[in-house]
């Protein structure tokens, strides 16, 4: 998909906003699709968000494959209490979706909620547009919001009828996507230049997950900074614990024993109480060194959720799209993983 995601054109457009009419077209599409996949037995997508939301070459919105990768982003009540998603939970996080693109940035859903009782849309619109949107639209996309996001999951609406409430809202469907969003359109699009890659580049380009065991044990933690941002008071003994943990994981992972470095790091991950795009990272290279390229896949694809713009965790889908012989799809993300570190490698030195 060449014009992005859902995620840059929201949250990190550089020309201009996503406009009114279009977020309404990127909900329809979306419900679209996932009422698609259900009526073909497919009804768990995991881990909705707007990452998984792509454009094509005609700037139209298009559901990304990989949410049939178990994993979670806003967690659904239910599954605390059953540990299992259901079609439900898929619909909660489309509600969480439509808050993205309502607000243009992410509301945890509990807060949206509190946000929508106090009944001021306007508060409640990303600011970026400016008012141009219509009251009567955004009003009927905040219900559909907060019904998709009741605590009980047989309050929630089913993807038919979202996708007809949606039908009835859409307008300017005589204007293409590619015009709307601001996309020059192309025929075909210019040859990508080959740029000489780096150190990781040549690794990844070579499968040689020895080098790039090396190359993570070199970097160490040195990309995340500013992930976790700790007071004093926050600093608590399960705090040291989960930093107990991960170290414990970084020294077997150093030593190369990648199946005891796969716990550690899972206890890290599964005590929740730090972020980390680097343990994801590792433990993605460890699961491939033990042949379990899926589970490596959706651990870099959460890297890169934390991290949207770190070369490594896209070198690493590379990888794992490669092993899972999905050559060119393992080819696009390597250019994109270069060309992100080409442009870093120039911002830095501006």
């Amino acid at each position: 998909m060449p014009n992005d995601t859902l995620t840059k054109h929201l949250f990190h457009w550089e020309n201009q906003t996503i406009e009114w009419a279009m977020r309404l077209r990127v909900a329809f599409s979306v419900a679209e699709a996932l009422n698609y996949c259900s009526n073909e037995g497919r009804p768990l997508y995991h881990d909705l968000n707007a990452y998984r939301v792509l454009f094509d070459e005609d700037g139209d919105p298009r559901l990304s494959c990989f949410g049939f990768i178990k994993n979670l982003a806003y967690t659904p009540p239910e599954y605390l209490r059953i540990g299992r998603i259901t079609p439900e939970s898929v619909v909660f996080s489309y509600g969480t979706l439509l808050l993205d693109l309502l607000s243009g940035k992410h509301i945890p859903p509990s807060h949206a909620l509190d946000m929508i009782k106090g009944k001021n849309i306007h508060l409640f619109m990303d600011s970026h547009l400016e008012g141009n949107f219509s009251t009567e639209e955004a009003s009927a996309i905040v219900d559909l919001a907060s019904k998709c996001l009741q605590y009980e999951p047989k309050d929630r609406p089913d993807m038919k009828s979202l996708v007809a409430t949606l039908e009835s809202l859409q307008t300017k469907s005589e204007v293409p996507s590619h015009v709307m969003m601001g996309i020059k359109k192309q025929e075909e699009a210019p040859p990508i230049p080959q740029q000489p890659l780096s150190s990781m580049g040549e690794a990844c380009s070579r499968m040689d997950l020895t080098a790039m065991h090396q190359i993570l044990v070199a970097t160490h933690y040195r990309d995340d900074q500013g992930t976790n941002e700790l007071s004093f008071q926050e600093w608590t003994q399960q705090i040291r614990d989960a930093l107990e943990t991960r170290r414990q994981g970084d020294i077997v992972f150093r030593d190369k024993d990648f199946k005891t470095a796969i716990d550690c790091y899972s206890q890290f991950v599964d005590a929740g109480l730090m972020v980390s795009p680097t343990v994801y990272v590792r433990r993605s290279l460890c699961y491939l060194m033990c042949d379990e390229a899926d589970s490596a896949l959706r651990d870099a694809m959460q890297a890169q959720c934390l991290n949207s713009e770190w070369p490594t965790a896209f070198y690493m889908q590379a990888l794992a799209l490669a092993k899972l012989n999905m050559d060119s799809d393992a080819v696009d993300m390597l250019t994109e993983a270069a060309e992100l570190e080409e442009k870093r490698q120039k911002d830095g030195s501006n």
